[in-house]
C-alpha cells in the first residue's frame, strides 16, 4: 500500500492496465509529452512510447470517434477530455455511436471505450471549467458513468471502467485532486495523506461498478452524494451533530438502488447533495426514485441540495458551491419536518 493522492492513483490504474493489457490505449489533448493539464499522465508516454500514449489535435469530436472505431476493431481506448465543459462537441459521438454500437450490431461489436475527464467547480474556473454535466449521460440507455470520491476508488473504478465492454464516462472531481475537500473554502487544505483512503495498493484490483458505499452509518437521515460532495456532506453531519447515513454512489448508472432503498427505509429521511445546476439535475432522478421505493416509510419531504441554475460564477464561487451551511439546513429542515 502506498500514500497517493487522487492524481497519482488514477495515473496507477492507467500505468496498471497499460502494462497489464497492450490493447490498452491513452490519448487526448496534452496528455502524452505534457502529462496532462492536471498531470494524471505525467510519464506513461516515456514508459510506454508514442504509440500508445499520445496527443491528439483539439478536436473532442474526432477524439471520440476515433474511440468508438478503435473499440469496434478491439482495442481499449482511455481518452481525456481536458475539461468536462469540453465534452459536449463528443456528445453525438458518445450518445449516437459509442452507447449504441453493441445494440445496433447485434452484439457483433462493442465499444469498450473510457472517457476521463475532470469536472465540478471550487477551482476559480468560472463557467467555462467548471460545469458538472453528468445527468445529461446518466440519461443515455448504454453509457455508464462513475465517479469516485477518494484515491483508492478512483484506481479501482477506473481499472473496473476500463475492462468494461462498453463505453463508461469517468468524472474526476478536480477540487479534490490533492486533497479532500468539506467545503470550508477559508480553511487549510488537508492533504490525501492524511486521509485512510489515501492507502492504495500499488498493483492491480478493481471495485464493481454499480456498488454504492456507506461511508457514514446512521440512523436518522440518509444523504445521497457523489464525488466532492461526499466529503462535503460527512463534514456537514459532523458540525450539524446529526446521526446521518452517508452513502457515497460512486457510479450513478449503474446505480446501487439496492443500497439506497435499504437506508432510506430505515431512516424514513432523505438529503441529496450534487453540485450540478439543480433543473434536471441527477437529484431529480434519486429523488423520484426514492419516493417511488420508500414512499410508505418517509417521514419528511426529500431536500435537494444543489448548484443554482445559473452558469457557475467566477466571483461568487462559493456562494453557487453547495457548502457546509446549505447542507446543514437541509438535514434540520428534513429532521424537524
Amino acid at each position: 500500500m502506498v500514500a497517493m493522492n487522487m492524481i497519482q492513483a488514477i495515473r496507477s490504474a492507467m500505468d496498471v492496465m497499460l502494462e497489464r493489457n497492450p490493447d490498452v490505449l491513452v490519448f487526448g489533448e496534452d496528455v502524452g509529452f505534457f502529462g496532462g493539464v492536471f498531470r494524471c499522465t505525467e510519464g506513461l508516454q516515456a514508459k510506454y512510447g508514442r504509440r500508445r500514449v499520445f496527443d491528439t489535435p483539439i478536436a473532442e469530436a474526432g477524439i471520440l470517434a476515433t474511440a468508438v472505431g478503435m473499440g469496434a476493431y478491439g482495442l481499449r481506448p482511455v481518452v481525456e477530455i481536458q475539461f468536462a465543459d469540453y465534452i459536449y462537441p463528443a456528445t453525438d459521438q458518445l450518445v449516437s455511436e459509442a452507447a449504441r454500437l453493441r445494440y445496433r450490431s447485434a452484439g457483433d461489436f462493442t465499444a469498450p471505450l473510457t472517457v476521463r475527464s475532470p469536472y465540478g467547480g471550487g477551482i476559480f474556473g468560472g463557467q467555462t471549467h467548471s460545469q458538472s454535466p453528468e445527468a445529461i449521460f446518466t440519461h443515455v440507455a448504454g453509457l455508464k458513468t462513475v465517479i469516485p470520491s477518494t484515491p483508492y476508488d478512483a484506481k479501482g473504478l477506473l481499472i473496473a471502467a476500463i475492462e468494461d465492454d462498453d463505453p463508461v464516462i469517468f468524472f474526476e472531481p478536480k477540487r479534490i485532486y490533492n486533497g479532500p475537500f468539506d467545503g470550508h473554502h477559508d480553511r487549510p487544505v488537508t492533504p490525501w495523506a492524511k486521509h485512510p483512503a489515501s492507502e492504495v495498493p500499488e498493483g492491480y484490483y478493481r471495485i464493481e461498478l454499480g456498488k454504492a458505499a456507506i461511508v457514514r452509518p446512521g440512523e436518522a437521515v440518509t444523504v445521497l452524494a457523489y464525488g466532492t460532495m461526499v466529503h462535503v456532506a460527512l463534514a456537514s453531519a459532523e458540525e450539524a451533530g446529526i446521526d446521518a447515513e452517508v452513502i457515497d454512489l460512486r457510479t450513478l448508472n449503474p446505480l446501487d438502488i439496492e443500497m439506497i432503498v435499504a437506508s432510506v427505509k430505515k431512516t424514513g429521511r432523505c438529503v441529496i447533495v450534487h453540485e450540478a445546476t439543480r433543473t434536471s439535475g441527477f437529484g431529480g432522478e434519486l429523488s423520484a426514485l426514492v419516493q417511488e421505493y420508500c414512499f410508505h416509510h418517509l417521514e419528511a419531504p426529500i431536500v435537494r441540495v444543489t448548484g443554482w441554475d445559473t452558469p457557475y460564477p467566477h466571483a461568487f464561487e462559493w456562494e453557487y458551491f453547495p457548502g457546509p451551511k446549505r447542507v446543514i439546513e437541509a438535514l434540520r429542515q428534513t429532521m424537524e419536518a
